[in-house]
Order: C-alpha cells, then sequence, then structure tokens
C-alpha cells in the first residue's frame, strides 16, 4: 500500500489514545486526539472526564516515509487504518471541523456512530460555532439530533443542539 502526504489516521490500544498521542508530539509528529467531557457517575461522587471522541484512533500529520514509520513505532501504535488498498486520510478541512464541533459549547450528548443513516433530511446550522456546517437531522425523544459526516473516516458525530440553529 502506498501512503500520502497528510493526515492519517493511526489505530491505537484500547485505552492507550493519550498515551500515543503524548508520544507522538515527543518525537515532534504533529498529531491530534479529539476528546470530549463526560460526567462519569459513581455511587458517591460523580467527575468529569475527558473522553476521545473516536475510541482507539489518534489522528497523525505525516510528511515523509520517515514520518509514517515513526508513527507506529510509537508504543500502543498498532497499524494504520486502510479502507482497501489505501490508507484512509482525513483532509485538513475535516480535522478543523472535528476541532471546531469538539470546541462547541453548544452540544450535549455527544456520540460518535459508525453506521451511516439511510434516512433523514441534510440541512445547514445557522447559529453557534458550527454555523455553516451541514448535517443530517433526526428526531431522537422530541430532541433535536444532527449527524456530522466525515466521509473520510466513514464515521458520523451525533450530538443534540438547539432546533432553531437548524434550517
Amino acid at each position: 500500500m502506498n501512503f500520502n502526504i497528510g493526515w492519517h489516521i493511526l489505530y491505537v490500544k484500547s485505552r492507550c489514545e493519550k498515551r500515543v498521542y503524548e508520544s507522538l508530539k515527543d518525537i515532534s509528529l504533529e498529531s491530534f486526539l479529539p476528546q470530549i467531557e463526560m460526567i462519569k457517575q459513581w455511587s458517591d461522587r460523580k467527575k468529569t472526564i475527558l473522553k476521545p471522541l473516536f475510541p482507539s484512533y489518534v489522528f497523525v500529520n505525516i510528511n515523509s516515509s520517515l514520518d509514517f514509520h515513526k508513527a507506529l513505532s510509537v508504543q500502543g501504535a498498532c497499524a494504520y487504518i486502510s479502507f482497501g488498498k489505501e490508507y484512509a486520510r482525513v483532509t485538513e478541512s475535516e480535522i478543523d471541523k472535528i476541532k471546531l464541533f469538539i470546541g462547541s459549547k453548544d452540544l450535549t450528548e455527544v456520540e460518535t456512530n459508525p453506521h451511516i443513516p439511510k434516512v433523514g433530511e441534510i440541512k445547514k446550522i445557522t447559529g453557534g460555532s458550527l454555523k455553516g456546517l451541514e448535517c443530517e437531522i433526526l428526531k431522537v425523544n422530541n430532541a433535536s439530533k444532527i449527524i456530522v459526516r466525515i466521509d473520510s473516516l466513514r464515521q458520523n458525530i451525533l450530538a443534540t443542539i438547539p432546533s432553531t440553529s437548524i434550517v
């Protein structure tokens, strides 16, 4: 398989995302680990934790074949995600959209889903930090849910936003 320069998706061991992300930074490779805040409930307390948006995925910006192999040598890194004979690539624009998405304070109940829905309307978000982003709408328990497609990842991001922000 051939690789191209740009953002690639590194599959890492379960619960090793942060360690791999830090190790990539330590060897001067540009990397990105999208994380979301969630409230963890125990029997005696609640705590806000950061959880990877895409479990077992770390994004790494590859500029040479040396970078490609250096990233794989990091402890906890398993392989690059590929679809068929091509390594999965993520555009700079998609990385920016993910950064915008996780930086938004308007969203609640964020989760990812690899299954692309068959039905639903494509709409544009008109307000908030996701303004201008196209999304697919679902109705779940009277709450408006949006699905933002990240095609190169073959993933969807599901979140609740105010229905007044959608046209």
